[in-house]
């Protein structure tokens, strides 16, 4: 079975990454060492499906009484992570409990900033439920909720102790969202892996319809990397940022539509396409790479409407994104499929101008 292990400056952690791991749950939880009980946090969506299966794995109470909250990106705020801390208070948790987030992204963010503040810290567990929270969001200790004026713009670093992602949890995911994953996945193709890209290009069929053996290949090779990016720098001062391709307009995009016309991958999808027109514009990338890399994202399916959005509107939210530095926005272009530099700065002119052309390019891709 595969299994990464991540540095951090909490100390090394490992990512159990394959089907029928979440069988040994409750043995891998029990090796984190004693604890004065195990609190679940998760949707209650997610729990509908996976509760009874937990239950069985981590026996006690806390799989009888988890902590349940919405897991809409639009509720991914402080006062959820309130009214977590106060379920955690009168559930009599205290500095040895262990935290365990079950579901995706959302879930994720909220319950890893809840352990990162409760009594200032307790330990974490992810098991995370969905692609993108498998290969991306739940490695790394990047915690955090929205504000109106930006997502994820109060948070913290705070990484777990434990990640068990098993790919048989995806089974029950909606189409929609299973797809909207895939777009961090062939992130991961495009920044660091030619021959994931490649085996994307060539097999997004088999993808596409949650083949088991490309599920083998596609989610243990995309977490290898993020795990080997975020033991490099786990604080985001230099290599890390090469993991925000395509999450710069994506940000903006979720945040200018009130995280409800896209989901999270939906929005990185269209941001990729726009660093790709950029890194094109400004010589960086050829034009048959960036031909491959607007193909194999139109290939996931048709991507929500921009609708009436405008670039202008766009500008002041760029500006306030937490990548940005003193109000210039600092982008992550491709040089090559498997190759990406981050820190790069724009002009707005051709920024306005990429987004512009973004209809028509994707358009032309699904031809």
């Amino acid at each position: 079975m595969p299994t990464f292990r991540v540095t951090s400056s909490a100390g090394p952690y490992n990512v159990y990454c394959g089907r029928g791991v979440l069988s040994r749950a409750a043995s891998l939880i029990s090796r984190l060492g004693d604890s004065t009980g195990t609190f679940l946090l998760s949707s209650p969506r997610v729990w509908r499906y996976w509760g009874k299966i937990l239950a069985a794995k981590i026996p006690g109470k806390a799989s009888r009484q988890p902590i349940l909250f919405d897991d809409r990106e639009s509720v991914k705020r402080l006062s959820t992570v309130e009214g977590i801390a106060r379920q955690l208070v009168r559930a009599g948790a205290d500095r040895r409990a262990v935290l365990v987030a079950v579901g995706g992204g959302v879930v994720g963010d909220v319950a890893g900033f809840a352990a990162a503040t409760y009594l200032r810290g307790v330990r974490l567990v992810h098991i995370p439920t969905t692609l993108v929270a498998q290969v991306d969001s739940a490695i790394g200790g990047k915690t955090g909720v929205d504000l109106p004026e930006g997502k994820n713009l109060v948070g913290a670093f705070y990484p777990p102790r434990l990640v068990i992602a098993d790919p048989e949890t995806l089974g029950t995911l909606p189409h929609r969202e299973y797809r909207a994953g895939l777009y961090e996945v062939i992130k991961y193709g495009v920044i660091a892996d030619e021959k994931l890209f490649a085996f994307l290009d060539r097999r997004m069929d088999a993808v596409l319809r949650r083949d088991p053996a490309a599920l083998a290949y596609i989610i243990p090779r995309s977490a290898a990397i993020k795990a080997r990016v975020v033991s490099a720098d786990e604080r985001e001062s230099g290599l890390r940022q090469i993991l925000n391709f395509g999450h710069t307009l994506g940000h903006v995009l979720e945040t200018a539509t009130g995280y409800r016309r896209f989901l999270h991958g939906e929005a990185i999808g269209w941001g990729m396409i726009a660093a790709t027109l950029l890194a094109l514009a400004t010589g960086r990338l050829g034009e048959s790479d960036a031909g491959r890399i607007i193909r194999v994202v139109a290939s996931v399916g048709p991507l929500p409407s921009l609708g009436k959005i405008r670039a202008i509107e766009l500008r002041p939210i760029l500006a306030s994104d937490k990548k940005s530095r003193g109000g210039r926005v600092r982008w992550v272009l491709p040089r090559r499929i498997g190759k990406a530099e981050w820190g790069v700065e724009i002009p707005w002119p051709l920024v306005a101008r990429a987004f512009a052309e973004l209809p028509a390019i994707a358009a032309k891709a699904r031809e």
